[in-house]
């Protein structure tokens, strides 16, 4: 039973041993009508209501190191989750954000790359962050420890916490719809359809929150080093 039903995330589209489910990645690109970048509409307004509203947040977050391309950035990995997301919720398509294969491909290079910025360019910012201000001289080398651990395991949890929330949702419309189909009790099958219809509405609002923190901790964890 456990095989079967985590097997609705095993890719199983291949050609020429070439796997073709992590396509749908970038589906979300394709799937957006060509007069939504050249003519104005309401769903580009909204749009951009809310990426002009995520780059001042970014910014806040940033600080003074904060500029444009920074947001950008953040922006761009906000958009490619919360597509992703979405996408994963209708039949028939592949969930790439519940595999620790791409989410953790995500998240190990952002924490490198800010790791590798501070210990070069701010070495004595980061020493000094290992050991929080007021800590006793006899618990400094544990909070250094602990601290180094923290840092360590950030991608890590930033990783598996969105491919959690995406099984979890998942497994819980497959258990479902699974179940539903062998009620003969015409009660029970409306209460599972509703339901189901509630479930689709709060993994619809996981999508989006989960590529928010997502992003807002990439956020946090660039600002620290600088």
């Amino acid at each position: 039973m456990m095989t079967n039903l985590f097997s609705v995330f095993d890719p199983s589209t291949t050609i020429l041993n070439l796997s073709l489910n992590w396509l749908s990645t970038f589906l979300g690109l394709f799937l957006i009508p060509a007069s939504f970048w050249l003519l104005p509409n309401r769903f580009q307004m909204v749009w951009n209501k809310i990426l002009l509203t995520l780059h001042n947040e970014f910014k806040t977050l940033l600080g003074p190191s904060g500029h444009n391309g920074s947001t950008l950035m953040f922006i761009s990995l906000f958009s490619l989750i919360m597509f992703n997301n979405f996408l994963g919720l209708f039949p028939y398509i592949f969930t790439s954000t519940s595999h620790l294969t791409l989410t953790l491909a995500l998240a190990f290079p952002l924490w490198l790359s800010f790791m590798l910025y501070g210990w070069i360019n701010h070495t004595q910012h980061m020493f000094a962050h290992l050991v929080p201000q007021g800590t006793p001289a006899v618990l400094m080398p544990f909070m250094v420890c602990i601290e180094t651990i923290s840092n360590v395991i950030r991608p890590g949890t930033l990783a598996v916490r969105l491919t959690a929330n995406m099984i979890a949702g998942h497994l819980l419309m497959t258990l479902l719809g699974n179940t539903g189909p062998m009620s003969a009790n015409y009660l029970i099958l409306s209460l599972i359809l509703t339901t189901q219809i509630a479930l689709l509405v709060l993994e619809s609002a996981v999508a989006i929150i989960q590529s928010y923190v997502f992003a807002v901790l990439s956020t946090l964890y660039s600002s620290e080093v600088n």
